[in-house]
């Protein structure tokens, strides 16, 4: 256990974990001017703009301004993988943490990351457990600083603290990811000192790690940027080098990046792109792909799918969790060995499976357990769409739904905003009975012609309908009921379509799916909810897009040149 007289120190850390998280909402730091102040610089303070949140037309700010830059919390992901980086801690110890509000989708909208009691209280108990982890042996000392191995009860003050100080420079600069002053390490070092008199030296250190995994500069991505020559607000290069490596691999930056910052190689424009593609090459930005999507696509919770196993025998939770892994190396192998390309995902004549999944679907010739490439039987299946993952993660009863598959496509993949029936009305919305219809167009037809419902459900029901051919756990089916499943629809505002093939090469067609999907890489890279002011962004990610062929990775490469990226907003602003 550690010193009891901890919990005054932890009181602290959280009062101004708190105390962060109101007084800079809506503030910005005092930037300095000139040059990149990283050097020996302390960071402390925020970044952020109230902005309009009323929408309305967008006016582009001058070039060089980002249009809002908010304080960022680490997100559960994201202080697993910098704690698993900082300390080798692999124990994923944030799971402990409340779940945040996913606000944007990806559960990294700064706006929505208020500090509650619960979590200020479970970030002390997650520190002092990973505190403890890391000291627990001379070992595990010895990976923080060589020479803490040598540190015994009997060795001399001296050694101690010239060993603490040693340990304790490195890990706060690597913990900050930034430079840091000489106070911020010498009263770091005091407060090792006053626990070792009490306890012994591991758990002075220990206490340390338990304050600076409290401290506001490591769960914020703090910055204070600085003005250049052309009077222009830019991150300073340790904080392009947290904003890269947040992005890319959702974690602390690596050497590479901290080296490239004391170097100052961070400050323009091409520098920061060379080492976007450096990261974006490396096999750390996987996990990152993969996260997008497992939050853009209804698949995370496939393995704990609930269906009636009479009505459905051949599915079960290891089936749902194969669906998922379908779709995730599906994506992997397309944008990175494929076509790369969003037109690609959503029309791929293929796609992968084992031999478990494979005799699910029905497929032969599988075999083992690993993911293999199969065509598809491209009269009822093609692409992303069509999986079983995709349509089955959608549903969450034993009956299909057309209204919760269309408002997927339609909200998700094509930005189309579905407004809510108001007053009393949402309290009577319930799915039609089962035994009211023998096919769900009977059964959800009063949606079209009820003028209360129709408005709605006009953009939902014509997409959910083209997909009923595929049942509640993803499988291919021509009736339903022993009736005939008409799967006729349309993409509202596109075209009308027949059946999930021509739905697909229509809405992969379509330009609005292309910037739907431009604006969530956005929101997810940017950690914010698109409004009205991010237009002007969001229109040169989409004219690039569409330059690219709507190629995935220079999208992902695209997002780091833009204003947003590279700028901070104006003094004032």
């Amino acid at each position: 256990m550690l010193f009891c007289g901890m919990g005054v120190l932890r009181t602290g850390a959280v009062v101004g974990l708190a105390l962060l998280a109101g007084c800079y909402s809506g503030k910005h730091l005092e930037a300095g001017g000139g040059t990149d102040p990283d050097a020996g610089a302390s960071s402390g303070g925020a970044d952020e703009s109230s902005g309009d949140e009323s929408g309305g037309e967008a006016s582009c700010l001058p070039e060089g301004s980002s249009e809002r830059a908010t304080l960022r919390r680490l997100t559960r992901q994201e202080y697993n993988n910098t704690v698993r980086d900082l300390l080798g801690d692999a124990t994923l110890p944030a799971n402990a943490l409340p779940s945040e509000e996913l606000a944007n989708g990806f559960g990294n909208d700064a706006d929505a990351q208020a500090v509650s009691s619960l979590l200020a209280e479970q970030y002390n108990a997650v520190a002092e457990d990973i505190a403890e982890r890391a000291t627990e042996t001379s070992a595990k000392l010895a990976e923080l600083a060589s020479c803490a191995a040598d540190i015994t009860e009997t060795s001399d003050t001296a050694s101690a603290d010239s060993c603490a100080a040693q340990l304790i420079e490195d890990f706060l600069r690597r913990a900050y990811r930034r430079p840091v002053t000489a106070t911020e390490v010498d009263e770091l070092i005091a407060l090792s000192a006053l626990i070792r008199d009490e306890t012994d030296f591991a758990t002075g250190i220990a206490g340390v790690l338990e304050a600076v995994l409290q401290s506001p500069d490591f769960l914020y991505r703090v910055e204070r940027g600085y003005l250049d020559d052309a009077g222009r607000r830019r991150p300073t290069g340790h904080e392009m080098a947290t904003r890269l490596s947040y992005f890319f691999w959702g974690t602390m930056p690596d050497d590479d990046l901290g080296e490239a910052a004391d170097a100052g190689e961070l400050t323009e424009s091409d520098s920061i792109l060379s080492h976007a593609e450096r990261m974006l090459d490396d096999d750390r930005s996987r996990p990152m792909v993969r996260f997008f999507f497992n939050n853009l696509l209804p698949i995370s919770s496939l393995a704990s799918l609930e269906r009636d196993a009479d009505r459905y025998p051949t599915y079960t939770p290891a089936i749902g969790a194969l669906m998922r892994e379908e779709t995730q190396h599906f994506l992997a192998y397309e944008i990175f060995e494929g076509t790369e390309t969003w037109d690609g995902v959503l029309t791929a004549p293929y796609t992968f499976v084992n031999e478990s999944l494979a005799e699910f679907y029905g497929l032969s010739g599988v075999q083992g357990d690993a993911f293999v490439k199969v065509d598809l039987d491209t009269s009822q299946r093609l692409g992303l769409l069509t999986q079983a993952g995709v349509v089955a993660g959608t549903i969450h009863s034993n009956e299909t739904n057309p209204v919760v598959r269309g408002a997927f496509v339609m909200r998700k993949l094509m930005c189309t905003e579905i407004p809510l029936p108001e007053g009393d009305v949402l309290e009577d919305i319930k799915p039609p009975d089962p035994d009211s219809g023998a096919t769900a167009r009977e059964r959800y037809g009063q949606h079209s012609s009820d003028p209360v419902c129709a408005g709605c459900h006009s953009l939902m029901d014509p997409i959910g309908l083209t997909l009923e051919n595929f049942d509640p756990v993803g499988l291919w089916r021509d009736t339903e009921n022993g009736v005939t499943i008409d799967a006729t629809g349309a993409v509202p505002g596109v075209a009308p379509v027949d059946g999930p093939v021509e739905l697909v090469q229509t809405i992969a067609s379509a330009p609005r799916t292309h910037t739907c999907f431009a604006q969530r890489w956005s929101e997810f890279a940017y950690g914010r909810t698109h409004r009205a002011d991010h237009a002007c962004t969001l229109e040169r990610l989409d004219a690039e897009f569409n330059d690219s062929g709507h190629d995935i990775r220079q999208l992902l490469l695209d997002l780091t040149q833009t204003d947003d990226f590279l700028f901070m907003p104006p003094e004032g602003t």
